[in-house]
């Protein structure tokens, strides 16, 4: 009888893990690109400033998410999933994210994120537009309301499904917050377009009113984020994310 040692053997261990490395870097390579002039955005979160509201607090903004072809899905009022038709306009900010970090497992022993257990029980999708559309599906049983159930709401749950980043309790002030600060624009016109409103009324209010339109604005302000940190961080729950 022949002995075969243990190191002649294929390290079953080595292989998997180059090939889940292969994986990644195939995902990583294959990404397809930004289109913003057709307003294909694969794999990304893309934002658009608020009619009204960003004239005033010019970081608030629409929310959506896009499919692997870089349609874009939000959702836009009570039932209603907007799909390749991104309401309040084109698309100004966009943030690609990796789909290599999302957890997307066919059963619960591929789950790679910490919490696969509540990923599980929460509900998982083998794919990532399989996990936008399983929250489509939700929402558009779900009622819209700007404070509570909005868009920003939508996104979270859809990273949360697909357990973004080993995630499953993305809300709505760390999106908020993470556009703000890491979104790309899509051009210099987007830019102006997004800041003149807010400028030309900051302008006529300072004048037409001096200091008290300085503390409304800020008062106004804070009123708004305080909500959503409070309704998200505070009362859990209130703000929805799920």
């Amino acid at each position: 009888m022949t002995n075969i040692s243990s190191s002649s053997l294929p390290d079953s261990t080595s292989n998997a893990d180059a090939g889940h490395s292969d994986r990644h870097l195939v995902k990583l390579v294959d990404l397809p690109a930004v289109n913003p002039s057709a307003g294909k955005f694969p794999y990304c979160l893309v934002w658009t400033p608020l009619p009204v509201i960003a004239w005033l607090v010019p970081f608030i903004g629409h929310l959506g998410i896009c499919r692997e072809d870089g349609t874009i899905l939000d959702f836009a009022g009570s039932y209603f999933v907007c799909v390749d038709n991104f309401a309040f306009g084109a698309a100004s900010r966009y943030l690609q994210l990796d789909p290599a970090k999302a957890c997307l497992p066919s059963n619960l022993s591929e789950h790679i994120c910490s919490t696969p257990f509540f990923h599980a029980d929460y509900g998982t999708s083998q794919g990532w537009d399989q996990a936008l559309a399983a929250t489509v599906r939700t929402y558009q049983h779900a009622f819209y309301n700007i404070f509570t159930s909005n868009c920003h709401s939508f996104v979270a749950c859809c990273l949360n499904r697909m357990a973004y980043k080993s995630r499953a309790n993305w809300n709505v002030v760390e999106l908020a917050a993470l556009m703000f600060l890491h979104a790309k624009w899509v051009s210099n016109r987007a830019i102006i377009a997004a800041f003149a409103p807010f400028v030309v009324v900051m302008v006529l209010g300072i004048y037409s009113a001096g200091i008290t339109f300085v503390f409304f604005w800020l008062g106004f302000s804070a009123l708004l984020v305080g909500w959503f940190v409070l309704g998200t961080y505070g009362f859990k729950g209130l703000v929805r994310s799920m």
